[in-house]
């Protein structure tokens, strides 16, 4: 979408020939918007006019090309700085492209070429750079807090609160709440909200890594630390530098592990595995859990001094039985999303199918209401959800407390289950009935026979 905007470049260049050469040449393309320049400071002057390119001549007058070119990096490390030079000095080149020019050209007869095909890679650069911007501003304002988080009920209304006060420093954030409830999108509004907004945020499912490999996950190792280890890996702290790492369900670390963790938080470094070198860090951390880690502190299952260290700003998302109308406003703006990916005319929701769904306890909470209102969108004959088009999968009078205290692979799980003894043990036909395949249901009845659920 950038390539026909028209290109700012800036020329310096003392020697009077050379320079109507490059108006010659540079003119020939309508595309550039060109400004020229006899000296380096009356270059560095304009800079605040947001050139995309310089063309630098390195022997100037009044400046060293060596000390414009730092100080154009300095003031704008985005610009790319085109070297023009009649020195033929290799080292001279290897040294400026170094410290950070695009490209080296000698002015020879191949030079027009060269700088054509310079500035041409040089505004794909810029282009890009530009559409990398374009999309941090779209995630950031996707993140933005009511927009992310959708709800105006009194409990959602005090998390709004702690979120504006955690996106003021760079405090760890513990986030607490049942599966389901959304800890993600808050750590992400956090880090989308906060100054690290233009760096990484990296997530790390704590719960999801072998427990064997969740060091070299988190902190790297080298080539050689250990069997398997057949390239240098960087972990995830050192991915996240400048940004924020989200370590979800913090809760299932295991113990030997939690002590170095807290070691890392400490002193704010890292040493990969089979490495003695110690990596500075700047990164801020945001953890998550469905468990209550006051409960695992006591009970020995977490370290008492790692828990105080995560704790920071707590925020407690509460689940979805305990958010009123919320429940409506949710279901219209996933109903609305839907609707909008599938190219889907705008669906109603009945009153009857409302008081259907304010009736239910969500023991999935609002990753389960998202996948109800998808399903009754799909199921609906006419551009409204009715009562019928709502199907909860598991029945209401069920032991809602059990549910609550659930994982969400027990949870799907007992769904499974349920369908299986409703169909009379028809994989084929419970597999259509929930749009899974039939080895799924298969590998979920196996591993959740061998835990004993």
């Amino acid at each position: 979408m950038y390539e026909k905007d028209p290109i700012k470049i800036f020329v310096v260049e003392d020697d009077p020939t050379y320079t109507k050469y490059l108006q010659y040449v540079l003119g020939l393309n309508p595309d550039f918007d060109t400004a020229f320049f006899s000296k380096g400071l009356d270059c560095l002057n304009q800079l605040h006019k947001k050139p995309a390119v310089i063309t630098l001549d390195y022997s100037l007058p009044d400046m060293a090309g060596e000390k414009v070119l730092k100080a154009i990096r300095e003031y704008d490390p985005n610009i790319s700085v085109i070297v023009i030079s009649a020195q033929e000095k290799i080292g001279t080149a290897v040294e400026l492209l170094k410290l950070g020019a695009f490209d080296y050209i000698i002015k020879d007869e191949e030079a027009k070429d060269r700088i054509l095909n310079a500035i041409k890679n040089a505004r794909n650069k810029s282009s890009l750079i530009r559409e990398i911007d374009r999309l941090k501003e779209e995630i950031t304002a996707k993140y933005e807090f009511e927009k992310s988080i959708v709800g105006n009920s009194d409990a959602i209304k005090k998390i709004f609160a702690l979120l504006e006060k955690a996106v003021k420093t760079n405090i760890t954030v513990s986030i607490s709440g049942e599966t389901g409830t959304g800890k993600e999108l808050v750590a992400k509004a956090v880090h989308y909200n906060s100054k690290r907004k233009s760096n990484p945020f990296v997530a790390v499912n704590i719960a999801a890594i072998p427990k064997e490999l969740i060091e070299s996950e988190l902190f790297g190792h080298e080539k050689g630390a250990f069997t398997g280890a057949a390239t240098r890996r960087i972990g995830k702290f050192e991915e996240a530098e400048g940004g924020t790492i989200f370590l979800d369900e913090i809760g299932e670390m295991d113990l030997s592990l939690q002590a170095k963790l807290l070691r890392v938080l400490q002193e704010k470094e890292i040493s990969r595995i089979g490495s003695n070198q110690v990596i500075k860090l700047d990164v801020r951390v945001i953890v998550a859990t469905h468990r209550n880690l006051a409960d695992e502190t006591k009970a020995g299952k977490f370290r008492e001094d790692l828990y105080y260290r995560l704790l920071g700003l707590p925020i407690h998302l509460p689940p979805l039985r305990e958010r009123g109308h919320d429940i409506i406003v949710l279901a219209r703006h996933f109903l609305d999303q839907f609707c909008k990916d599938n190219l889907l005319p705008k669906f109603k929701i009945s009153a009857g199918a409302q008081t259907k769904l304010l009736k239910y306890p969500f023991p999935g909470n609002v990753r389960e209401l998202k996948s109800v209102i998808e399903l009754a969108a799909v199921m609906a004959e006419e551009n409204e959800i009715n009562e019928q088009d709502i199907n909860f999968q598991v029945a209401i009078n069920e032991d809602t407390q059990l549910m609550a205290d659930m994982t969400l692979e027990e949870y799907t799980y007992r769904i499974i289950r349920r369908y299986l003894n409703k169909y009379n043990n028809n994989v084929l036909e419970v597999a259509e009935k929930l749009s899974i395949g039939k080895s799924s249901i298969y590998r979920y009845l196996k591993e959740m026979e061998q835990k004993g659920i």
